[in-house]
């Protein structure tokens, strides 16, 4: 099931959130050999996760992690603005209706369908929260996974090539695209939405864009 928890919220679901920063340690460090800090408990940790993001995780049957993806205002710090201005042409996307998704993580052995509920989670927060865009930084390799399950973003910019090449993309919502990621993730809109409200309540309106 897909679970909307702040960062202040992980201590009460200890096996969640240690398995979460666990298997970005395996994927960021060990599998994709990227320059990250790991700390002695092996939780791959940076500054943007003490600034109490958003985090969407799938979680497994047993309750560890199995998915998840991080939100943060663009109207704060984050990583595109801090780090990724080349892909911008030194441009800042700074607005309140734009929140910026990273560390997009899956664990091992996770099965296609994860990545889809992570990306319908995505839409739930767009609609929830009243955003116009999500902005994330991706690699080649996540460039098939977007399109196979329909969620790819109009890219902003790029730079490498090929398997190297690096891309800053933004996303817009669409029941097109929802009911689209939602059959590629084997589950309905209406359970989808009925995971986001047991976070946050019914909505009726945007929510209020805190984090």
């Amino acid at each position: 099931m897909l679970k909307y928890l702040y960062a202040d919220q992980l201590e009460d679901y200890p096996k969640l959130r240690d398995t979460m920063f666990r298997d970005r340690a395996d994927q960021f460090r060990d599998r994709l050999e990227w320059d990250v800090s790991v700390d002695d408990e092996g939780h791959e940790r940076d500054e943007y996760d003490d600034l109490n993001p958003l985090y969407v995780i799938w979680q497994r049957a047993d309750g560890t992690h199995g998915g998840s993806m991080r939100f943060l205002p663009t109207a704060e710090a984050c990583m595109v603005n801090d780090h990724f201005l080349d892909l911008t042409d030194g441009v800042r996307i700074e607005s309140p209706l734009i929140w910026e998704c990273t560390r997009f993580c899956l664990a091992r052995g996770a099965a296609p369908s994860v990545a889809a509920a992570l990306m319908l989670a995505g839409g739930e927060i767009l609609e929830g929260f009243g955003i116009r865009h999500l902005v994330g930084v991706f690699d080649a390799r996540m460039v098939r996974i977007y399109r196979r399950i329909g969620a790819s973003p109009t890219v902003l910019g790029s730079s490498g090539q090929g398997r190297n090449a690096i891309s800053v993309g933004l996303w817009e919502f669409s029941r097109d695209a929802q009911a689209k990621v939602a059959e590629q993730a084997g589950i309905s809109v209406e359970l989808s939405r009925m995971w986001f409200e047991q976070a946050f309540g019914t909505i009726d309106a945007p929510l209020a864009l805190t984090a």
